[in-house]
């Protein structure tokens, strides 16, 4: 061997022992943190953004179309007992919105969330003694908005009927 093969030699050796060091801190470190610092060393990072649209897919809906669904407690938790189920509407600035929400076995509750997540609109009882949700808008930014239908009161949900209609002004 020569000086140069035996310094190459060397450099390799330190190598494997700084891969095998650093492998025995991630060991340490897994054992004490768990999944997570296995997963961070499996696979590539996602960034917040990415996990979140991975997941998170609200149903696309169009106006003037009955949505039959069914509210569940696998669906969004709310915070208050209640779930939620979202769904995705493009809407275009000055458009008027007629929303509704209809269901026999649970009190509705309806928003609306501009792109940013903001609620812009919100209702819980439509009229009178009736559970039923409904909300009139008018867009002031177009873009993508949420819909959501949820459960006033700790209801677990039910079946629903949703549909947005897009008002034509008289003149």
């Amino acid at each position: 061997m020569n000086n140069r093969s035996i310094k190459l030699f060397v450099i390799a050796l330190r190598s494997k022992a700084i891969t095998k060091s650093l492998a025995l801190v991630l060991l340490k470190f897994a054992a004490g943190v768990g999944a997570i610092a296995i997963g961070l060393a499996t696979f590539a990072p996602l960034s917040l953004a990415q996990v979140r649209t991975s997941i998170y897919k609200p149903t696309a809906i169009a106006s003037g179309v009955d949505v039959n669904d069914i509210l569940t407690d696998k669906d969004i938790p709310t915070g208050q007992k209640g779930f939620a189920r979202d769904y995705a509407i493009n809407v275009q600035k000055d458009e008027r919105l007629e929303i509704s929400v209809s269901a026999g076995g649970f009190d509705t509750v309806l928003s609306l969330l501009d792109s940013a997540g903001e609620v812009v609109a919100e209702n819980d009882d439509s009229v009178g003694d009736n559970t039923n949700s409904l909300i009139f808008f008018k867009v002031r930014q177009s873009g993508n908005y949420i819909v959501r239908v949820s459960s006033f009161g700790g209801s677990s949900g039910g079946k629903f009927t949703l549909r947005v209609n897009k008002l034509q002004v008289v003149k």
